[in-house]
């Protein structure tokens, strides 16, 4: 299961700029295979299980978030530092947070939602009785995967459906620079779902200041203007840019400075988290042992002496790495790399476990950006900048946000063992072989993507975190300079979000994802926000909502699985795209496959909401 999540989880993310979450698919087939296999009491099984194969979301967003990058800048990134970089930081990730368990996990029970894992836990549990639970995901996924299939692999409709379908809409996108975009896929649609109409809505309002307000604020009023702030040698003018330009060079550097700013803002409200979770672990640490001294099962991390010993051993592995692997020049940016990445895992694995307690997202895009801004001034400053630098950045930054995914995801599943009682330190113990498989895999599949379908040009993979990171390490790393006005007026606008009690983060996020990607969302949050609110009775509305999360969780696995199935037959030159008719011919202001891609979207809305709806037999 790890290896087939990270391989679905890279694709999709590369895609779309967002991974999904694998500990729910993966509990649900746990259920399904061990209730195949005849397997009796099998719930602990099934929560190691899950928790193993889990590791395939995190480690997969830890690495394309800053790996691709690499390529994205025209260099080049081999197999074993992709590998080191994942696991070093999955390690990492999982030490940091291990002090900090009784604290999020235990001492505030009660006080946290823990979406994510308290829908797991009610699949593991309710699959006791039944694998009715797989049946439902295993269905979804046949046609979630049959239909991102027909799209990337015949290309029997569009991807994407843009406003510019229409003379108006063409003439606006020209004039006005306002173009509005769908994506048709069923695995973002699923994302949607799972996300809620709360934070998809969140994330859109971002997604329209950049698309119906910033970018044509740049064209009405710098159209004539040839704005270049990082020196990167820019000619054309606003108004000769069309709106993807003006988004990719100027907008979207003012959500990167929100997200940078949202990272900071969780910190200082975190302050008194660490002080907490620090002085629980310290208070541990400092116990003597011995014969007489009892603990429960079920309250038994891994001794404190281990994980302070694995965490040294972790941090001379991340040296050793940084000075002999070609990551940087010398010992002395090797022990920079070393301080960076120590200091700021530590730091906001707090951050990420909050996030993932309270809304089950985990921010950590924004944090690696900050993290990336850090380490380029300072290995800048030690005398390492050009193509050298640029790697050096993206190999560290990818340290550290495989090391924040990996705490995040991980206090996820330390919580659904609280709540069904596994050992925790069997836990821990076995989810650093997942780690290791998790890194493995993505490592191999990033090479495979980007051979495939690179993640620049015409049919490219979108990346758009990788994107990111590439836009604010290229011009630091140059002798150019960072568009600091940008960051500053996306820092001014996650503050007054933060005054007015509106999530910073998702908005900030939907202000440098694609607006294509960004809509979907709303569409899945509006069928999960309505099939959950159409009857009285609320143990109704709630059965819809968690039997739409495995119709919504089917869809993400099975799309982005023949997804990858895709990859490997075009990899293999196997091409049965159907190039004319996804062509738009002389005249026209759209291919065919484009005119009718809204008529398959709008099925398969239907169908998920009939799916939901559609009353069982008892």
């Amino acid at each position: 299961m790890t290896v087939l999540f990270s391989a679905a989880a890279a694709y999709l993310g590369l895609k779309v700029g967002q991974v999904f979450e694998a500990a729910i698919p993966i509990a649900i087939l746990a259920v399904g295979i061990s209730g195949a296999l005849g397997r009796k009491n099998a719930l602990g099984e099934n929560v190691i299980v899950q928790s193993v194969g889990a590791c395939s979301g995190v480690v997969v967003a830890g690495a394309i978030f800053t790996l691709p990058a690499i390529y994205i800048l025209g260099l080049d990134v081999n197999f074993w530092q992709m590998f080191f970089s994942s696991l070093l930081g999955g390690v990492l990730g999982i030490l940091f947070l291990i002090p900090f368990r009784k604290y999020f996990v235990k001492e505030m029970h009660g006080k946290y939602p823990f979406p994510e894992a308290t829908a797991t836990t009610q699949v593991l549990v309710s699959g006791e009785g039944g694998g009715k639970s797989a049946r439902i995901l295993a269905v979804s996924g046949l046609i979630g995967g049959l239909y991102d299939f027909c799209i990337a692999t015949f290309g029997t409709w569009a991807e994407t459906i843009s406003t510019t379908f229409t003379h108006i809409g063409a003439v606006v996108a020209e004039k006005a620079k306002v173009v509005l975009k769908l994506n048709t896929g069923a695995a973002v649609l699923g994302l949607g779902y799972i996300i809620g109409l709360k934070y998809a809505f969140i994330i859109c309002l971002g997604s329209a200041l950049v698309w119906l307000v910033i970018i044509p604020a740049f064209n009405l009023f710098w159209g004539g203007q040839v704005i270049d702030f990082m020196g990167s040698g820019i000619t054309e003018t606003i108004r000769q840019m069309g709106a993807d330009t003006i988004f990719k060079t100027y907008a979207r550097h003012i959500g990167i400075g929100g997200i940078a700013m949202a990272g900071i803002i969780s910190i200082i409200k975190n302050a008194g988290v660490i002080k907490s979770a620090v002085g629980l672990a310290g208070k541990e640490f400092g116990k003597k042992g011995g014969p007489a001294e009892v603990q429960e099962r079920t309250d038994r991390d891994l001794p404190m002496r281990t994980v302070v010993l694995g965490i040294t051993v972790a941090l001379l592995a991340v040296f050793a790495f940084f000075a002999f692997g070609g990551v940087v020049n010398n010992v002395w940016q090797a022990l920079i790399g070393l301080l960076i990445v120590a200091v700021i895992s530590f730091l906001f694995t707090t951050v990420a476990a909050n996030a993932i307690a309270i809304v089950g997202s985990n921010p950590v895009s924004g944090m690696t950006i900050m993290t990336l801004i850090i380490t380029a001034l300072v290995l800048v400053a030690a005398g390492l900048k050009g193509n050298s630098g640029m790697v050096a950045a993206m190999v560290i930054g990818g340290v550290v946000c495989t090391a924040l995914s990996m705490a995040g995801g991980f206090i996820t599943d330390l919580k659904i063992g609280y709540w069904i009682g596994t050992t925790p330190a069997k836990q821990e113990a076995w989810k650093f072989l997942g780690t290791i498989v998790a890194a493995a895999t993505v490592g191999g599949v990033m090479l495979i993507l980007n051979k495939t379908y690179g993640f620049t040009g015409d049919g490219a993979l979108v990346a758009p975190q990788a994107n990111a990171m590439a836009a604010v390490i290229q011009p630091m790393m140059n002798g150019g300079s960072a568009p600091w006005l940008l960051y500053g007026i996306g820092a001014a606008i996650a503050i007054l979000l933060t005054v007015l009690k509106v999530p910073a983060l998702p908005f900030c996020l939907g202000m440098f994802i694609p607006i294509d990607l960004n809509l979907p969302l709303l569409v899945g949050g509006a069928i999960s926000w309505y099939v959950g609110s159409r009857s009285k009775d609320a143990a109704v509305n709630t059965a819809r909502v968690d039997k739409g999360t495995l119709i919504a969780s089917g869809f993400i696995a099975g799309g982005a699985l023949m997804g990858v199935v895709s990859a490997i037959l075009k990899f293999a030159d196997v091409d049965w795209f159907m190039t004319g008719w996804n062509t738009v011919a002389p005249g026209r202001l759209c291919s065919g496959a484009e005119a009718i891609a809204i008529l398959p979207y709008l099925l398969l809305v239907a169908y998920t909401v009939w799916a939901i709806m559609k009353k069982e037999k008892k």
